[in-house]
């Protein structure tokens, strides 16, 4: 089998000590207990996946960045979030600000109905997926129209019943 990879010594066994000690929290542990574990007990990153729990892989990626870039080589940042978005966090915001304005005022707002309004903002058509993610995004949720007016007086409506003439069935 061959040798344990090799760690840059970017600090010393104590300094590294202490490193792996403060870290905060327990991702950055996992990494930094794996940089330690190559180093001082000259474990392969079989063995080091198989201590901590994490693919072999995992190990040979902490083991090269921390190689390459020290200590700040582990501190990197992932890939998540909105790298493809067609209207930004504000621009989305404006819009269903607008666009809930119009449902206050008792305008059906269904996916279909605000798809329009998104394809004259983006000066293109999107598609229905689009709108329906933009609306959960946001937490818009599906509601339904109200039972009843607002407005309505159920005692005028019960006066009107009660006084209205009858209208008798085909005769």
């Amino acid at each position: 089998m061959s040798d344990p990879a090799a760690i840059t010594p970017w600090l010393s066994d104590d300094e590294l000590a202490l490193w792996v000690q403060n870290a905060p929290d327990k991702l950055s542990y996992q990494k930094r207990l794996a940089i330690w574990l190559t180093h001082v007990g000259a474990f392969h990153a079989v063995k080091v996946s198989d201590l901590l729990r994490v693919s072999k892989q995992a190990v040979w990626l902490w083991v090269g960045q921390y190689n390459r870039q020290g200590p700040q080589g582990l501190t990197r940042v992932g890939r998540g979030g909105r790298r493809w978005a067609f209207m930004s966090w504000d621009e989305e915001e404006a819009l269903l600000s607008r666009l809930e304005e119009r449902a206050m005022n008792g305008e059906l707002m269904t996916a279909k109905a605000v798809l329009g309004d998104v394809a004259k903002v983006l000066g293109r058509k999107p598609s229905l997926d689009y709108v329906y993610r933009l609306l959960h995004r946001h937490q818009w949720r599906k509601l339904s129209p109200m039972p009843r007016h607002v407005k309505a007086d159920i005692n005028r409506q019960e006066s009107f019943k009660k006084n209205s003439p009858k209208h008798s069935e085909h005769s």
